[in-house]
């Protein structure tokens, strides 16, 4: 009796759980790709139950073609691609098939998407014209905005920053990023008034504040990531209508405006806390946009 489709995946399914240990998540990424890939052999190609060594590359390529003529991303696509090759490819090690319909498909190239940054006649707008209320809230969400645009740090890093590592002589913030790797980012001087009056009102905002993170909700508790991620939208929403107003989007921001007015490369990867210079030179891509529009309004030939 033929093993069904269903059987054939739900053994799969079983593999990537007990064997390889992959997280539901994953499993059940795997499982809709699978069900959607023979899905489409039963009701498109009135295929209801092939055998897998009845799978040729053309019924794996028809497929593709018709996700791709619904507007399915590349990303997804590649994804899908992935599940089939790992799912083809067990089989073949159980020796269950003797060759993959995989061999020859190829997957689509994804296109690099630029980082979505704040234009720096909307930062400007930001912090010399938007209104902070004055209250505990308004200070410390004017200062979290100042501090990712001044230093380009993550979420993470900014909701554990500590007093500690303030550097007030040297003007500069030390940052324990991802693996645990310090880096020192300079600062202005600006910034470091503004962190220092700050720190002088927490003391006088609650007797149990907590002094050792930066930046403090009003109870005088560390702040949590979720309030920080808003507070920027909110405020964003004030200067700017880019589709994405997050805390990456500021870190975004910050690298930007440095490669844009002629930063080296290396410093910023440096100041950004990137291993490898690749992360970085995503950057230049939006400096050579800026170029290109500085150009076509600029050059009497354009």
């Amino acid at each position: 009796m033929p093993v069904s489709a269903e059987q054939n995946i739900q053994t799969f399914v079983n593999y990537l759980k007990f064997e390889k240990r992959y997280s539901v998540h994953t499993i059940r990424s795997y499982q809709d790709d699978l069900q959607q890939f023979f899905d489409y052999l039963e009701n498109a190609l009135s295929i209801p139950a092939p055998a897998l060594s009845d799978i040729p590359a053309a019924f794996v390529r028809s497929w593709l073609a018709s996700l791709k003529e619904n507007k399915v991303t590349a990303k997804t696509i590649n994804r899908k691609i992935s599940s089939l090759k790992s799912f083809f490819k067990y089989f073949m090690r159980t020796g269950e098939l003797e060759q993959t319909p995989m061999t020859n498909i190829t997957a689509p190239k994804i296109g690099k998407r630029l980082p979505v940054y704040v234009e720096q006649k909307d930062v400007y707008t930001l912090f010399e014209h938007v209104e902070f209320p004055d209250s505990w809230q308004g200070l410390t969400d004017k200062l979290l905005l100042a501090i990712f645009y001044h230093t380009g740090m993550r979420l993470s890093e900014l909701v554990n920053l500590k007093e500690s590592q303030v550097n007030s002589a040297g003007r500069s913030l030390k940052v324990l990023g991802k693996g645990n790797k310090e880096r020192v980012i300079p600062v202005s001087e600006q910034l470091i008034v503004a962190i220092n009056s700050y720190m002088r009102a927490k003391k006088a905002l609650t007797g149990n504040a907590d002094t050792t993170v930066l930046l403090v909700s009003d109870k005088g508790k560390k702040l949590y990531a979720k309030y920080v991620y808003l507070a920027v939208k909110k405020y964003l929403a004030v200067v700017t209508t880019i589709d994405k107003k997050s805390p990456h989007v500021l870190r975004h921001t910050f690298a930007t405006h440095l490669t844009n007015n002629g930063a080296d490369l290396n410093a910023v990867k440096e100041l950004l806390g990137h291993s490898s210079l690749a992360a970085t030179q995503i950057y230049t891509h939006n400096t050579i946009e800026k170029l290109k529009e500085v150009y076509q309004k600029a050059h009497p030939k354009a």
